[in-house]
């Protein structure tokens, strides 16, 4: 269980290889088993009994879920319950991405995490940088639920890219990151970029063992969407304002969206850019060229 968002974690695939339950005990991965003998289970809650609820409060009233302190509700489980299954997930994952890290230092590698909203532009921007990086070093990590539809276009670029398909998983976590590194093999000096699944919850509590998390926000979504969503953006490192080339279409406020971004995370380095124009793709590239130069010192 994902006790960020409380879903199931189901097989994981990495390039259409499942991972098997017994693969999954061996290494401490949470995942669920399927019922086999061929019937549904449904819990309902009738109130036959003859009493009255007093539910008088305004119907403007706010019902928060995150206010305990596992910062999470999970129905049938206790706040501090999650707590210990957060920490175990977490550990776990931790010493994974140390791992991974070390690698990566080794390499003097520079591991990028792409996350985002779903439809933010991360595989049209991915695509676009690794057309305009040339001749450097790269390999992509893709994170969907389901197809390689983004692996695929990755690989028309002549990147070397592997599909990670997480089932009903919300997020990648480092050991899938791992596997799917042995298998890409990073070159020294290289850029990985780690494009997770759209989802703006779950991959703000993994650490997957880049260098820094990236968001990614399109001016489509909405200026207050770092204050909806604010673990993810705290996390992050640099800030992309994705699809500029559309504010004026859709009435946005490219300085409401960083005075926003600040308000959650006052280091948070802010680039706006267009994918498609090309506007602020220099400073998008320099940024990644300055902190690959880090990685060699």
């Amino acid at each position: 269980m994902c006790t960020v968002c409380g879903c199931g974690e189901a097989p994981v695939f990495i390039d259409g290889r499942e991972i098997s339950h017994e693969e999954a005990h061996r290494l401490g991965l949470a995942h669920s088993h399927g019922h086999e003998h061929g019937h549904e289970h449904e819990h309902t809650h009738s109130h036959d009994h003859d009493h009255a609820h007093p539910h008088d409060h305004a119907h403007d009233e706010q019902h928060h879920y995150g206010l305990g302190a596992a910062g999470v509700s999970v129905p049938g489980i206790s706040q501090t319950r999650l707590i210990e299954i957060e920490t175990g997930i977490l550990a776990k994952n931790d010493a994974l991405a140390v791992s991974n890290r070390r690698v990566l230092n080794a390499l003097g590698a520079l591991a990028v995490n792409l996350v985002s909203s779903p439809g933010s532009g991360k595989t049209t921007l991915l695509c676009r940088t690794i057309e305009m990086l040339g001749d450097q070093p790269l390999a992509v990590i893709e994170g969907d639920q389901q197809t390689t539809n983004d692996a695929d276009r990755i690989r028309a670029t002549g990147a070397r890219a592997l599909q990670v398909n997480t089932g009903k998983g919300c997020h990648l976590d480092a050991d899938m990151v791992g596997r799917a590194m042995d298998t890409l093999h990073p070159r020294p000096g290289s850029i990985l970029f780690i494009e997770n699944v759209g989802n703006l919850v779950c991959p703000a509590s993994f650490d997957l063992g880049e260098d820094a998390k990236v968001a990614i926000l399109s001016v489509t979504e909405g200026e207050d969407k770092p204050l909806k969503y604010p673990d993810m953006f705290t996390a992050a490192k640099l800030a992309i304002l994705n699809k500029t080339d559309l504010a004026p279409h859709c009435d946005a406020d490219l300085d409401a969206y960083e005075a926003n971004l600040r308000r959650v995370n006052p280091e948070i380095e802010v680039i706006r850019l267009s994918a498609r124009t090309g506007e602020g793709m220099d400073l998008w590239l320099g940024w990644l060229r300055a902190h690959l130069a880090q990685k060699a010192l």
